[in-house]
């Protein structure tokens, strides 16, 4: 119950801070979008590009998943959980360039998760913001 607490505590975050960096400043300067979405029409997950202001607000971190096979483990706060309980993390594809991956938690210790299935050893996983950019992604703030 803690876990679900803290992931809609991040989407209430995230749709401040998404939604603040779409907020107009009343000049006639041209509106930069926080965060564009493309869906893949294959696999319907969406790739999440920042802007630099919005990923500047949001104070993206990333850990690469270390290990390999059945033994990869990624940090805890990588981990996102959807509305039926699917775990999932955001892969960091390119600057300011964010993809969900699903993957299979084995365990979890501490701070750290061990899984059996998910992003490549060396991939970049999103530790702070993830909960954030899972926000955006299902349409909390920011009109998306």
């Amino acid at each position: 119950m803690t876990r679900h607490r803290w992931v809609l505590t991040g989407f209430a975050v995230a749709a401040l801070a998404l939604g603040a960096c779409n907020s107009g400043s009343g000049t006639s300067e041209p509106k930069v979008e926080a965060v564009t979405i493309v869906e893949d029409e294959a696999t319907g997950l969406k790739t999440l590009t920042l802007s630099d202001k919005a990923a500047e607000r949001l104070g993206v971190e990333t850990a690469e998943v270390a290990g390999s096979g059945a033994q990869m483990t990624i940090p805890y706060a990588a981990i996102v959980y959807d509305s039926t309980g699917k775990t999932w993390t955001y892969v960091n594809e390119s600057a300011l360039t964010y993809k969900r991956a699903e993957i299979t938690v084995a365990e979890i210790d501490g701070e750290t998760a061990t899984l059996t299935a998910g992003p490549p050893s060396g991939a970049l996983v999103v530790t702070t913001g993830a909960a954030e950019l899972y926000g955006a992604e299902i349409g909390v703030g920011g009109g998306h």
